[in-house]
C-alpha cells in the first residue's frame, strides 16, 4: 500500500471530502510523525503500534574487501513496535 492508497481509503470512508483533502491529510499526518521522530520523541498509535528512535553508539568494524578496522559512526534508526491490539 501507498500513499496514495491511503488517500483513497480516506477519501472512500469518509464520504464528505475530496481526494485532494485525503491526500493532504495522510501527508499531514505522516510529516507530524516524521517531526516528532526527528525530535527523539516516541510516537505511539493505539491500536496499531509504536515507533520509536534508537540511538547508535560509534563502534568498530571491519571492511570485508581488505579486512581493516575502521570506526562506525554513532547513527539513530526509527523501530517499529506492533500494538498488541493488532488484529491481523
Amino acid at each position: 500500500m501507498i500513499k496514495a492508497d491511503l488517500a483513497q481509503l480516506v477519501h472512500e470512508t469518509h464520504g464528505g471530502i475530496s481526494y485532494g483533502e485525503a491526500l493532504e491529510m495522510v501527508d499531514t499526518v505522516l510529516e507530524t510523525i516524521k517531526d516528532s521522530l526527528g525530535r527523539q520523541e516516541k510516537v505511539k498509535l493505539t491500536g496499531f503500534g509504536t515507533f520509536c528512535v534508537i540511538e547508535r553508539k560509534a563502534r568498530y568494524g571491519r571492511n570485508p574487501q581488505t579486512g581493516d578496522r575502521i570506526l562506525l559512526p554513532a547513527s539513530r534508526y526509527v523501530t517499529f513496535k506492533p500494538s498488541r491490539l493488532v488484529d491481523l
